[in-house]
């Protein structure tokens, strides 16, 4: 049977790309374009190269899990989360291998109807349902900044803006700096810092939280605001303390957004 080389690389690298779509639409995180054409690149070539003559060892099992940490690490980095992402990835991958050997003793086209199966499983089937966490990409353009962040979705996050009525997304402290130049005392006194005057379109954003009641947050209606690609009317309400702690948000959805 002949292989062509560049029919290879093509396989394998839109089998890569859908397995780590997959990956990143189970487990509820935003799926990064860049990254995986990246990772699976990399994962294109190293198919290719266990067909070269002279390089077959690169077929046996220790630089297949290379390959799949190698392909990992670009697609999801190297956090705690993305550790749990690459085992996902990894399992995912070796489930391809089932289906693929199950439809057809493994051949082109049964990887390729694999991947497809499993991609489509993971999207319709588990969207961002694994741990109970989903993740949207947000963009904030503001008097020419612009700021891409992360948000966790909350459904039990219904706060809102008391004069439009409109949903409020809670983004990190950090974002207050770059968008306005806030610092985290004026954050955390927003009656003084609407009083003095100084930013315009500054308002407050009444909440309660556990522990706490009756507590105020400074907002503001952005230019525009896209949530998950979409352009959304809602307004910004800056937290006085960063969000996340290390984990890969920065800011709260509520189920209304």
């Amino acid at each position: 049977m002949k292989i062509y080389l560049d029919m290879a690389i093509l396989l394998n690298f839109i089998v890569d790309f859908l397995l780590i779509l997959g990956t990143n639409r189970m487990s509820g995180y935003p799926f990064d374009v860049k990254k995986a054409i990246a990772a699976s690149g990399v994962g294109a070539l190293y198919a290719a190269g266990c067909l070269i003559p002279g390089f077959s060892f690169l077929g046996n099992g220790f630089w297949r899990i290379v390959s799949l940490l190698l392909t990992a690490l670009i697609a999801f980095g190297c956090d705690m989360m993305a550790v749990r992402r690459g085992i996902l990835f990894f399992f995912l991958s070796m489930a391809l291998g089932g289906v693929a050997i199950g439809l057809g003793n493994g051949g082109t086209a049964s990887a390729f109807l694999g991947a497809i199966g499993v991609c489509l499983l993971c999207v319709l089937g588990f969207p961002g349902k694994l741990g109970q966490q989903h993740y949207i990409p947000i963009q904030i353009i503001h008097k020419g900044r612009e700021i891409s962040l992360t948000a966790l979705v909350d459904t039990g996050n219904t706060l809102r803006d008391p004069i439009s009525g409109q949903a409020v997304l809670v983004v990190d402290a950090d974002v207050g700096e770059q968008l306005l130049g806030l610092s985290l005392h004026q954050l955390a006194h927003p009656v003084e810092t609407v009083g003095c005057g100084k930013y315009e379109g500054l308002r407050l954003i009444p909440y309660s939280a556990i522990g706490q009641s009756g507590g105020l947050l400074l907002g503001i209606r952005v230019e525009k605001l896209l949530i998950n690609g979409k352009l959304e009317h809602a307004i910004v309400a800056f937290a006085p303390q960063h969000i996340g702690h290390g984990r890969p948000y920065q800011a709260l959805a509520g189920g209304s957004i």
